[in-house]
Formats: structure tokens, sequence, C-alpha cells
């Protein structure tokens, strides 16, 4: 069975190529543009990782973030990816503060991206978050 990937950009163009390359490297991927669309769907459904562009309108990356690690249930442990278009300096210990994966830049090689996620997910096999 194929990992499960949810990705949430107020982007078309950025979620239709992440979806793009996710499905071509044998993912199965669901987006969404809103984080209160996505969190809906964590309501509903199971995934392995979400990768969560961080500016959106009404509620950010950080905040779906916050939410999905304050819930109760196995979703609360989902491995997260958050993506930024920011280019002020990156702090060091932001992963730690939003208690998130990775916080990567765009634009991202894809390549590297798949293998950062390809990454992600194997070390989710192998501890907890």
């Amino acid at each position: 069975m194929p990992h499960r990937i949810l990705v949430v950009d107020d982007d078309i163009l950025v979620l239709e190529a992440l979806k793009d390359l996710l499905t071509s490297s044998g993912y199965e991927a669901r987006v969404a543009t809103r984080g209160q669309e996505a969190l809906e769907i964590l309501d509903k459904e199971h995934f392995d990782l979400l990768i969560l562009d961080v500016v959106m309108p009404k509620m950010t990356g950080y905040d779906v973030c916050r939410a999905v690690r304050k819930r109760d249930d196995e979703m609360s442990k989902v491995k997260i990816i958050m993506l930024t278009a920011k280019t002020e300096p990156r702090d060091p210990k932001i992963e730690e503060r939003y208690d998130c994966n990775l916080y990567l830049t765009k634009p991202i090689d894809p390549g590297r991206l798949k293998g950062l996620i390809q990454d992600t997910l194997e070390d989710s096999n192998n501890q907890g978050r």
C-alpha cells in the first residue's frame, strides 16, 4: 500500500506540481487549498505525511501544524514537512518550535524534495515523530 500524503497550499499551480511529483513517485496524494479544509480531511482520513505551505490566508501552515499536534488521536504523530517562500534568515530551531520534521524553502529541486520525503517516511517506519 503506498504512503498517503496530504499537501496543503493555497497556490493551485504548486498543488498540481506537488501532486504530480508525488503520484509519479508512487505515493497517494491528496490536496487541500486551505488550512481548515486540511483539518476537516484529517478528521476523516489517515495520512503518513503532511506537506504544509507556511503562508496561507486565514490559517497558516504553522496554525495547521499546531492544531494537528494538539489532536488526541494517532494523526497527532504524523510526519510534517513545512514549505515556505519566506526569504528571511532561517531560525535553526524552527522544527523544534513548531514540532515539524522539516522546514524547507521554495523553490526546491524536485529530486531533492523526493529524497527528503522518502527519508522522512522511512524515518517514520523506524521511530515515532
